[in-house]
């Protein structure tokens, strides 16, 4: 078995992995499955009333967990897949504890082989938080990487700058990360 294909295996288990983003280490569950995300809540000892980003692997699933008007079709194109999480109103099929009661849903299409083919594979979007202890340094190497986890993806080092964070319904940048000059300019212009 490959090691996608474990952790595809493990994922469809309820089990959390760790695998590379174009940014840093993610920690990602089955977005679907409560007893999943309940895991990487406690993995990370984040409470429950922050939101958990997804990761998705193409378009389809985007629209499949949010609703996209014409300006955020506009910047998904413009932007992704790359080091950019967009936050969409959420479809009634996202788990209200992804959201933590906003009704709204962060967004990651990352920029990384692996990361793709893992939720290709899986056919579903994944958690997409970063693998530490809430507050703690972002990790971009698997020995950085100190959260309880079943199986981890090794990719080496990875580039390090978190996603930059943007509402499209607000048009405002949450956190500003990779790319955030370009985000900004977009978000300024007359789209």
């Amino acid at each position: 078995m490959t090691l996608i294909g474990k952790a595809v295996s493990i994922l469809h288990h309820d089990g959390i992995v760790i695998y590379p983003t174009d940014t840093i280490y993610g920690l990602g569950g089955d977005a679907f499955s409560e007893e999943a995300i309940l895991k990487v809540y406690e993995a990370k000892k984040r409470p429950l009333s922050n939101p958990i980003s997804i990761a998705v692997s193409d378009e389809d699933m985007i629209h499949g967990v949010a609703r996209v008007d014409e300006y955020a079709s506009l910047f998904i194109e413009r932007f992704l897949p790359g080091p950019v999480t967009v936050v969409l109103p959420a479809r009634s099929s996202v788990p209200g504890m992804l959201t933590g009661g906003t009704g709204m849903i962060g967004i990651r299409f990352p920029d990384h082989p692996l990361a793709l083919e893992l939720i290709s594979r899986f056919d579903s979007p994944i958690t997409a938080t970063s693998a530490n202890i809430t507050g703690a340094k972002d990790p971009v190497t698997p020995e950085e990487c100190r959260v309880p986890h079943d199986f981890l993806i090794d990719a080496g080092r990875l580039p390090g700058t978190p996603s930059t964070v943007v509402d499209l319904i607000s048009r405002n940048i949450i956190r500003t990360g990779a790319q955030a000059d370009r985000v900004a300019a977009f978000l300024e212009s007359d789209v």
